[in-house]
């Protein structure tokens, strides 16, 4: 028995094959194509039949590949705050993704922000689907008119294969549309934005069968006509489905940006609102996050500049016998707790520079600005929501970086942990939600083998690192 697993992140959109007992088999991916909306100063946007075209090739491309796979069922997961538009024809004519900031600038037109605070656990931010609308009101009047249903990047995959609309819950609340402690679209919050309710589709819970694959869609893929669609979610808390987290742990799910949440059964009001909270799968409990924005991207990029000849492994083994630094980097975009985005950021050195510096030396400053980062924003989390774990449980493909785990273990003073898949850890999420209805129990569903521990340590590299990080960023973005 096989699952075929969807997952659109920000850089990049896989498909994968996986058994039912948890191992995944095969992966494909491509990269994603974003076009720029010169109407605004900041605002990208992708076309969803592009993208529904490589997709359905991807799938195609696996199950030829895999020809004696019998896929008894689909699910997706996907970047959270990105949206697909549909009209009145059920046709995709808009995507408009996480990075889109479209509704930047509209804020002082909305009223009564602590209200919106208090029901959907976010701050009016361009981040929201609601502020991404009303950028679209604002200057494409045309387009936001054609609108007549609005679905989330893992939904329009269910919309896509089924033909169903549908808005799973853990996506639902980054719309800033949904009552969060009510578990429902809001009219409130639907009025404050000056957006039709008709627009949204019926509320669904994470792995609710949404029926057969449709014929024409098998075909094309090549999937068992008789396999169904379950749904997926935000692919944060599959991450965290996949941790097995408990209400009390504290996690960080390291990819392009890297949140930092705790779980709790009731919601958590913070009356300065420095956190966001966000649904959890199926609306069971609440994730209370902070975020330092955009990190791993950052890494990525950086090293793909700077070391392209250089493997990770190698740059590995050179960071493990780093005994100094050489400069400091500070690339994150945000300062949650303050509600603020850093606009400047670069690397710090001394002047003039100095012959010992070396691009290797470059890169590790930019690792341990991913660390600190999300160090700072740890920190705050655990205070303010009184957290006293002495663990701390992490995912995601930054923390293949065992550099990035000691630094990260050391600043915090916490016992790191990673569990068998934490590099995949949204597909594992969706392996568990297709056991669970599938009826399919095993070892794996139940309890995840520790892969990996970081324990702490003092006078660390690191600990020199941090106060020059902290006071070369404070000066750059005063």
């Amino acid at each position: 028995m096989h699952y075929l697993l969807l997952d659109i992140g920000t850089g990049s959109t896989r498909a994968a094959l996986a058994e039912a007992g948890g191992h995944i088999i095969d992966t494909l991916s491509f990269e994603n194509s974003y076009y720029r909306d010169e109407t605004y100063a900041d605002a990208l946007y992708f076309l969803p039949e592009e993208l529904k075209s490589k997709i359905i090739s991807l799938c195609r491309q696996l199950t030829e590949k895999h020809p004696e796979a019998n896929i008894c069922a689909v699910s997706a997961s996907a970047a959270r705050q990105s949206f697909v538009l549909l009209d009145k024809y059920g046709i995709a004519f808009l995507g408009l993704p996480n990075i889109d900031n479209r509704g930047r600038g509209y804020a002082d037109s909305i009223a009564g922000k602590a209200d919106i605070y208090k029901k959907s656990g976010k701050w009016v931010t361009e981040d929201t689907g609601a502020a991404k609308l009303l950028g679209l009101m604002q200057k494409r009047p045309a387009l936001y008119h054609k609108l007549d249903k609005f679905l989330s990047l893992s939904e329009w995959l269910a919309y896509i294969f089924t033909s169903e609309l549908c808005f799973e819950h853990s996506q639902a609340c980054e719309t800033q549309l949904y009552d969060l402690a009510a578990a429902s679209w809001s009219s409130e919050l639907c009025s404050a934005y000056g957006i039709n309710s008709d627009i949204l589709p019926p509320l669904v819970c994470a792995g609710e069968s949404l029926g057969n694959i449709m014929p024409d869609i098998a075909a094309e893929t090549g999937i068992n006509p008789d396999a169904v669609f379950l749904v997926g979610g935000a692919d944060t808390q599959l991450a965290l489905l996949q941790m097995r987290m408990k209400k009390g742990d504290v996690a960080v799910v390291s990819g392009t940006t890297s949140p930092v949440v705790t779980l709790s059964d009731e919601f958590f009001y913070d009356k300065n609102e420095r956190v966001w909270v966000n649904a959890n799968l199926a609306a069971s409990g609440f994730v209370t996050e902070m975020n330092p924005g955009v990190t791993g991207l950052n890494y990525q990029r950086i090293k793909k500049s700077l070391c392209p000849d250089i493997s990770y492994a190698e740059l590995e083994e050179i960071y493990s016998k780093k005994r100094s630094f050489a400069c400091t980097a500070s690339f994150s975009s945000l300062l949650f707790y303050e509600k603020r985005a850093l606009k400047n950021g670069g690397f710090f050195m001394r002047s003039p520079l100095g012959e010992e510096l070396s691009r290797e030396d470059m890169l590790w400053a930019v690792l341990a600005d991913v660390a600190c980062s999300i160090y700072e924003q740890l920190k705050r989390l655990k205070a303010i929501s009184n957290n006293e774990s002495s663990t701390l449980l992490c995912c995601g493909g930054g923390f293949r970086s065992a550099a990035l785990c000691q630094m990260l273990s050391d600043l915090c003073g916490l016992e790191l942990i990673l569990y068998s898949g934490f590099e995949e850890a949204s597909l594992g999420g969706l392996i568990l939600l297709c056991n669970k209805a599938a009826g399919i129990s095993t070892k794996a569903d139940e309890e995840a083998d520790i892969a990996k521990k970081y324990y702490p340590g003092k006078d660390r590299l690191i600990h020199s690192y941090h106060p020059v990080w902290e006071k070369n960023r404070q000066n750059a973005n005063k």
